[in-house]
């Protein structure tokens, strides 16, 4: 199983359920779900307070965000990366919604930063890739990951849900999921056999009108 393939299995289950909560409850921009037209005015309102705030992350930490993002959700075959599904913007829009956030979001990505200045000389964004996903290999599992990083565990713990929430509400994310919503099918009637076992039977009219394709 890949690793797409192991999110969606999680976020299915419980990953993120928490997060998900809160973040559909002021419907953010990209929950797939959510219109302008389907907002009342004071979910409108709430949205405009929200985005005239000035930008919580600076462009460094959005870079970081997005590259990060994208590790944990890159582009495949099927769909496109976090980034694509504009997960970045959701975790700006996110720290806004939710201020508890924003504190072991930014420590975090210092934290990062530190650690990769402590390895290679140079911050996240300017490894290699196969640096990066060496210092992701470091935290992304609690279990085999070392004490000293107990700092960096609980931080990308935080990020992998908040990016598996941002890209699972999102457009991007929910054709990815396979979810059709309500979709108009096509219904021939009960069939036949089912009909005569508790005598019952379509009258013409009925088969020429109602269910009949």
């Amino acid at each position: 199983m890949d690793r797409r393939n192991s999110i969606k299995a999680m976020f299915i289950g419980t990953v993120s359920a928490s997060v998900l909560i809160e973040a559909c409850k002021n419907a953010s921009t990209t929950v797939a779900v959510a219109t302008d037209d389907d907002r009342m005015k004071e979910e409108k309102d709430y949205l405009v307070k929200i985005n005239a705030q000035p930008k919580f992350f600076d462009e460094h930490e959005m870079a970081t965000i997005t590259v990060l993002g994208d590790i944990i959700i890159p582009k495949d075959a099927v769909s496109g990366s976090a980034s694509e599904a504009k997960v970045p913007e959701f975790i700006e829009f996110i720290v806004k919604d939710m201020p508890e956030h924003q504190t072991p979001v930014r420590g975090g990505l210092r934290w990062l930063d530190l650690h990769s200045f402590n390895k290679h000389g140079k911050s996240f964004v300017s490894c290699s890739k196969q640096e990066q996903i060496g210092i992701v290999d470091e935290i992304a599992y609690p279990k085999k990951a070392k004490p000293e990083v107990a700092q960096g565990v609980s931080f990308f713990n935080k990020m992998r849900d908040l990016v598996t929430t941002g890209f699972y509400t999102a457009e991007i994310g929910v054709k990815d999921l396979g979810y059709m919503g309500n979709t108009p099918n096509q219904w021939n009637g009960v069939p036949d056999d089912v009909l005569k076992h508790h005598g019952f039977a379509y009258t013409e009219k009925e088969l020429k009108e109602c269910i009949s394709f």
